[in-house]
């Protein structure tokens, strides 16, 4: 099968609930936080279509504060200035896609643009279902676990991780910065 990953646009945004709805429905989001990081990052969120055009699954990452994960289902409101990492919000592929190399694939472009932007870090909010993928990837707890990260954590339900991973930069980016 051929696939790629492109650049999402506002057009995919159907599919891209739609593959939600498939792969993550304990996690429901609106339409409009979608459309908000969409509009926030655009260089963060890619579509993977096979070669038929189907959506087969999305990416969507912006940057972020470390250990401050947003909420499930609300808005940014806008980006934070200080940046430290790139937070992948979401990656979502369908079942029928495993063995194609798409998380990989999205995980180095994850770098690629950490890395490019000088973030040394990326981070992700686990649902449990996906933590073995995750600790497999090379991520692990953040281990500066606050009561406010534990409540936010809490709220998208139980079994819930927040990871990181040092960004492997590129050969052409330079070395990633560290935690400061």
């Amino acid at each position: 099968m051929s696939v790629r990953w492109r650049a999402m646009g506002g057009m995919d945004l159907d599919a891209v609930l739609a593959i939600a709805d498939v792969v993550h429905p304990d996690y429901p989001e609106e339409r409009a936080v979608f459309a908000e990081r969409l509009a926030l990052f655009p260089d963060g969120c890619r579509l993977a279509e096979g070669g038929d055009g189907r959506a087969l699954g999305y990416g969507v990452m912006h940057p972020g504060l470390l250990g401050v994960p947003p909420p499930l289902d609300a808005p940014l409101g806008e980006l934070p200035a200080a940046a430290d990492c790139l937070y992948l919000h979401d990656i979502a592929l369908l079942p029928g896609t495993r063995g194609l190399g798409l998380g990989a694939s999205v995980l180095r472009d994850a770098h690629a643009l950490a890395a490019a932007r000088g973030y040394g870090w990326l981070a992700l909010t686990s649902t449990p279902g996906a933590r073995s993928y995750w600790d497999r990837a090379g991520f692990a707890p953040y281990a500066d676990a606050s009561p406010a990260l534990a409540a936010k954590l809490a709220s998208y339900g139980e079994g819930m991780a927040y990871m990181v991973m040092a960004v492997v930069p590129s050969p052409a980016s330079g070395e990633g910065r560290g935690p400061r």
